[in-house]
């Protein structure tokens, strides 16, 4: 995904992604956010990932790392830890050269689901969701959900390897922290 400069709204460190999704959604932000996940960060994997936003609703999604779009790409982006993320404004016809959207499209709510956990900002992301968009199937209408990024991501053996790495290192810092003996 080739970026265009856009202005620069926020840059930080966030313990949930759930901050930045919000904040596009309130200011109604038309433009994209860089994530770059803790992992990323401490193991230099070059994995980031790009979501772009028109009035703060989320429109397309890709990671970096795989190569992958659309929900994929949110599969792959979904770490435990802190990201560093960069929210950038555009001029609204800017987002319609980025990427294909077949390959790269999101549903509205599904960011707010699979990043952030949070089922009322992908409701209230939905609601504010043009009519026109495909429908989301997470939200709820009693239809099957996409199972397609939650397969994706347990197939990915290096990622689950990681993540139990990283929480061996973590449960081994704190046990030592409080003093127990782990040999």
């Amino acid at each position: 995904m080739n970026l265009p400069d856009g202005r620069l709204l926020k840059s930080r460190v966030v313990d949930d992604p759930r901050d930045p999704l919000a904040a596009a959604l309130d200011r109604a932000v038309t433009g994209y956010a860089v994530l770059e996940p803790q992992e990323a960060l401490l193991l230099d994997t070059g994995g980031t990932g790009v979501l772009t936003f028109r009035d703060g609703v989320p429109e397309l999604a890709y990671h970096t790392g795989t190569d992958r779009g659309g929900p994929e790409a949110l599969a792959d982006l979904a770490t435990p830890g802190s990201y560093h993320v960069e929210l950038y404004d555009l001029a609204p016809d800017a987002l319609d050269a980025l990427g294909d959207p077949d390959a790269l499209s999101v549903p509205p709510g599904m960011p707010a689901e699979r990043l952030a956990g949070d089922p009322a900002l992908a409701a209230s992301t939905r609601r504010a969701a043009p009519e026109p968009r495909e429908p989301d199937p997470t939200a709820g209408d009693g239809g099957e959900r996409d199972p397609g990024a939650v397969e994706a991501f347990l197939r990915d053996e290096a990622k689950i390897e990681a993540i139990r790495e990283q929480a061996r290192a973590e449960a081994q810092r704190r046990a030592e922290e409080w003093g127990f003996d782990c040999e």
